[in-house]
């Protein structure tokens, strides 16, 4: 079933979110909600707070060649727990922040414990689009938007365009 997004600015997209500790149905039809609503979208990540729910929580997908198979992952209670010295710099883009985009600097590698859907520990090394669309969503379970890295020029002339943007959806 595919869920709203919430629009930044919103209260609970500035939420840090507790660990999943037991892993429920419920918490497992989330996820494939999440997927739906991801591909839908269309996105590479989605974290739970995006759709209202204050879980540690993410999926991505950041296969984008045209014709290559869907490689969905989904991750409870993920973390980085080393980090390339290195770094890349992606223009990143949002579903809670439609429209806009930024440079934003992170480390090139990341290596990532989570657990799966099944409730098995997982552990991997993601680089290039895929170390920085893990990073994103995992700020999202920190609270953290991508336009948190910005200027305050900037952010604030983004945030005012979402306002408006949610004003303008409010009338309609």
């Amino acid at each position: 079933m595919k869920r709203p997004i919430l629009i930044h600015p919103d209260p609970r997209l500035k939420k840090v979110c507790p660990p999943v500790d037991d892993l429920s149905d419920d918490l497992r039809q989330l996820s494939d909600d999440m997927l739906e609503t991801m591909y839908d979208a269309p996105g590479i990540g989605l974290a739970a707070p995006q759709v209202g729910v204050l879980s540690r929580l993410i999926v991505l997908d950041c296969v984008k060649e045209e014709g290559a198979a869907p490689h969905p992952v989904v991750m409870f209670n993920p973390e980085v727990v080393a980090a390339s010295d290195e770094t890349n710099v992606y223009e990143e883009g949002c579903l809670s922040i439609p429209e806009e985009y930024a440079e934003v600097t992170r480390p090139a590698e990341v290596q990532v414990r989570w657990i799966d859907q099944d409730g098995h520990p997982q552990q991997a090394g993601f680089d290039g689009l895929w170390a920085t669309c893990i990073q994103h969503e995992i700020d999202h379970l920190n609270g953290k938007l991508f336009i948190d890295y910005l200027g305050p020029m900037k952010r604030q002339m983004i945030t005012r365009r979402m306002q408006k943007l949610k004003r303008g959806k409010a009338r309609a």
